[in-house]
Parts: structure tokens; C-alpha cells; sequence
């Protein structure tokens, strides 16, 4: 087992990919079609700012890294509909209220019960929010199964997406993501208790999705 975590290691380190942006567009399926205002909150390099662009009249993109703001601002055309700004995912984001709200892969640097109450102030009646989170297994058979495909498919994804050549990180995994501290049961329990009715899923490759649609709206 060593040698094959060793081999595995290798093999992700050379063929990267971007584990979020695989989600994008179940994301894009989960939110109102035509949001007049979009919020992502960690919006990284920007990817999926761009992308919730073609569909909303304004998008705010908020990232705690001045590095990483610049360089989704580099490569955002002029013209397009967004504002990004650094500033802290909880006590810094834009007031709103928003129609869509992503999340995706940050909460886990936050304080979960605080960021989830601010998310939740900023979304407009009947709006959606979509957070994309890791967070510690519970270690039941669905979790235990879901590591061992993961570290399995990992590499084989990496290698297909990458045309079997080694690769640099891509730009948007150029910031390195934390290991998550909260475990997936204690997030259901506060996620549930803030946002009644949440629907919250344990997926491959570390991830778990959480969509809530705020009460009111049309």
C-alpha cells in the first residue's frame, strides 16, 4: 500500500487538474437562469465568475488574495459585467441582495457557522445558493468507498484531461487548498440548522455540494 500511495502521489503531482471547475456546470444547472446579480465568494482566478457572466446582469467576485484578484481580473475581458474585490468571505462581502450565491471550496476557511449566516443575509428571496465544499469523511461505507474510488481515479482523470502529458497546476489551482477540519456530519448539522431544507451531498474527489433556495420570490 506505501508504494501504491507513493505511485499515486507521483502521478497526481504530474498531471493535475482542476477539481472544482469539473463542477461548474451541475453549478450553473442548480442556479436561476437569468440572475440579475451573481455573487462567488473565493472567486479564485476567476473561472467561474466569467462563466456566470454570460448568464447575469452584474457579478461580484470577492477572493482574500490580492495576487489571485489581479490575475482574474488579467484575464477577464473589458466590458464584462463583474466586479471583483479582496476582501474577507465573511465580514467583507458585497450586501446584496443576490439572486445566485457560489461558494466553492472555501468554507472550509471559515468559520462555519458565521459564513453560512452571512451567506445566507445576502441572498435575495427565492435566490439560490451553491456551495461546493471538503470537509473530514465521517468514515461510514458510503465515505469509505467514495476515498477509495477517488484515490484511484484521480490519477486516471489527471492523465486523461491532461493528454497523457505531465502538466504545471493549472492558474486557478494556483493557491493550495487547506485540509478540511470540519467533518461532513457536524457540516450537515449546522447547514441544516441555518438553512432548513438544504440540500447537501457527498460527491467524489473530496467534495461535497450544498444547494438552498432562500424562502420568498416570485
Amino acid at each position: 500500500m506505501p508504494d501504491l500511495l507513493r505511485l499515486v502521489h507521483r502521478l497526481n503531482s504530474a498531471y493535475p487538474w482542476d477539481h472544482n471547475a469539473r463542477l461548474h456546470p451541475w453549478i450553473l444547472r442548480q442556479l436561476p437562469a437569468r440572475p440579475r446579480s451573481a455573487l462567488d465568494v473565493g472567486c479564485g482566478a476567476g473561472d467561474l465568475a466569467r462563466r456566470l457572466a454570460v448568464r447575469a446582469r452584474e457579478v461580484h467576485g470577492i477572493d482574500s488574495d490580492p495576487a489571485i484578484v489581479e490575475l482574474a481580473r488579467r484575464r477577464t475581458r473589458a466590458g464584462a459585467p463583474i466586479e471583483y474585490t479582496v476582501g474577507d468571505a465573511v465580514t467583507g462581502l458585497p450586501p446584496g441582495p443576490h439572486d445566485a450565491i457560489t461558494c466553492v471550496a472555501v468554507l472550509h476557511h471559515l468559520p462555519q457557522a458565521a459564513a453560512l449566516t452571512a451567506l445566507r443575509e445576502r441572498l435575495a428571496p427565492g435566490g439560490t445558493l451553491v456551495v461546493v465544499g471538503l470537509a473530514q469523511p465521517s468514515w461510514d461505507l458510503t465515505d469509505r468507498l467514495l476515498e477509495l474510488a477517488s484515490l484511484l481515479l484521480n490519477p486516471v482523470v489527471g492523465i486523461l484531461k491532461n493528454g497523457g502529458r505531465p502538466s504545471p497546476r493549472p492558474p486557478a489551482m494556483r493557491a493550495r487548498t487547506k485540509p478540511a477540519e470540519v467533518r461532513y456530519a457536524d457540516l450537515v448539522r449546522e447547514a441544516q440548522r441555518l438553512l432548513p431544507g438544504a440540500r447537501l451531498r457527498r460527491r467524489l474527489f473530496w467534495r461535497y455540494t450544498l444547494v438552498w433556495r432562500a424562502p420568498g420570490g416570485a
